[in-house]
């Protein structure tokens, strides 16, 4: 069964019905649900469906052998005898294919599926050239044919195939983005698996596990959220206790160099301008914006702009599971004595104060992942400006503000929304009314803005009504507002 992604099965079912070649590229996070999704959706269609998948490491011979044996798993199966020769490029490898399809498929569609597709294009093993001759040549303009390619490196898909300059340029007749489930999939994919929290108890899941499909399949039932976190991510032999490394590995052929960079921008909640990596780790230019363009397209950071280019470049780490590790398990993965520790050790942790300030950081995460829910929570119009915003005095003389999100509408209002994470209402007194107002004030006086601003909070236990709450704030989020579809 599919849980969720009703828009990409919505525009898999139109390519599957078209009259025409199609050619999709699907592409995000590793464990994010691509394999799943593409062989659920056409095992159920009527058609020849075909998958082979790239070898991690795996040398040219070894890819070409994979292939070369489900072309005789989906073809030749029920012929005995029937075994094709090895085949020594990818020329040989896509003219075996052709004929099979040629001699088997009649009129029937054919879903030619290239899983991790990065991993096939060995260097010089001219994959890409291959398909680039046999999609232009033979199978573009054959009706039955919807070739799907598919990889977690997405810079490797978006850079080699959609902003190809050569043969396959402009060739892709569909892409397909994929991303971590919501907090509503999230609900609808455990209640799959008969686990019925309440959506406090799924959003402490979320926080540290983030909306990974595979990550959430081995939450147990009976168990407490903080339970299942202990037993998955703090146990020896839990299943994400060493994650991060073999993620990082699998994706970026320089892995380290992500992995030093992704720490560093984590350590600040507000974002880090790229010229505080620049001086960090001495990268310049091209080397510096490469890593973090691959870091952001799978979906690891989100670059922005602060406000108007005030202060270049930041970037954020919006990845829950990646936010976590690198906060609690990966102190924990350092210290040999907690190695030995295998019982109630998150429990413990969870209930003390540096953990509430952690969650506010991943609840921020979160947020920035459900613009759509909190855009139709606080009615905000499409046109709509989305941002973050910070200013900091040159010399210190004057109070620096930081406002979580802001909505610039085209409606001449603007609103300035702070994010809280707290488990009960949370409620406004003189202090914190003080603080709201005053930071209108140096917004409005650095952007010069004549709009109409409008105070709005997301607070993931609610607000509590008091005579401040009343007075300044026009609008709010719950957390039942980021579940909704």
């Amino acid at each position: 069964m599919i849980i969720g992604r009703h828009y990409e099965q919505k525009q898999l079912q139109k390519i599957f019905q078209s009259n025409e070649a199609e050619f999709v590229a699907i592409y995000g996070r590793r464990r994010v649900g691509k394999t799943y999704l593409i062989r659920e959706f056409f095992d159920k269609k009527s058609c020849i469906f075909f998958r082979s998948s790239g070898i991690h490491k795996g040398s040219l011979k070894k890819q070409l052998e994979k292939f070369k044996k489900e072309i005789e798993n989906t073809f030749y199966k029920g012929q005995k005898g029937t075994q094709l020769s090895p085949f020594s490029n990818w020329h040989d490898a896509f003219e075996s294919l052709k004929a099979a399809i040629d001699l088997f498929a009649k009129k029937q569609r054919v879903v030619i599926f290239l899983d991790e597709i990065p991993w096939m294009a060995t260097p010089k093993s001219g994959l890409l050239e291959a398909l680039d001759y046999y999609w232009n040549r033979h199978w573009s303009e054959d009706k039955r044919i919807k070739l799907i390619i598919c990889g977690s490196a997405a810079s490797w898909i978006i850079d080699h195939v959609l902003h190809d300059t050569g043969g396959l340029h402009n060739r892709v007749t569909l892409r397909l983005p994929m991303e971590p489930f919501t907090l509503s999939e999230t609900k609808s994919y455990l209640s799959y698996k008969n686990i019925h929290y309440s959506n406090e108890q799924i959003l402490a899941l979320y926080m540290c596990l983030g909306g990974i499909p595979f990550y959430l399949n081995f939450v147990e039932k009976g168990l407490s959220a903080i339970q299942n976190i202990n037993n998955i991510c703090f146990s020896k032999k839990g299943t994400l206790y060493d994650e991060f490394e073999l993620l990082f590995a699998s994706l970026f052929k320089k892995h380290e160099m992500h992995e030093e960079i992704i720490t560093f921008i984590a350590n600040k909640r507000e974002g880090v301008a790229r010229h505080e990596i620049e001086s960090h780790f001495k990268y310049k230019g091209g080397r510096l914006t490469g890593r973090l363009k691959e870091l952001e397209e799978a979906g690891f950071i989100i670059a922005f702009m602060p406000w108007r280019k005030e202060r270049g470049i930041y970037y954020k780490v919006i990845d829950e599971y990646t936010l976590f590790y690198l906060t609690w398990i990966a102190r924990r993965a350092a210290n040999r004595i907690l190695k030995n520790i295998d019982d109630r050790y998150w429990e413990v942790l969870s209930a003390k104060p540096a953990w509430k300030a952690w969650a506010g950081l991943s609840f921020e995460a979160i947020c920035f992942k459900h613009i759509n829910q909190i855009k139709k929570a606080l009615h905000i119009p499409d046109g709509s400006d989305v941002s973050s915003w910070r200013h900091t005095s040159p010399n210190n003389e004057e109070p620096g503000a930081q406002i979580d999100l802001i909505f610039d509408r085209p409606d001449n209002i603007v609103n300035l929304c702070e994010i809280k994470y707290c488990s009960s209402p949370f409620g406004i007194d003189k202090k914190y009314a003080s603080h709201i107002v005053g930071r209108e004030k140096i917004y409005c006086k650095v952007t010069k803005t004549n709009k109409q601003i409008f105070h709005s909070m997301i607070v993931s236990g609610g607000l509590k009504k008091t005579m401040y709450s009343e007075e300044i704030i026009t609008s709010y989020v719950t957390l039942n507002d980021l579940f909704r579809a």
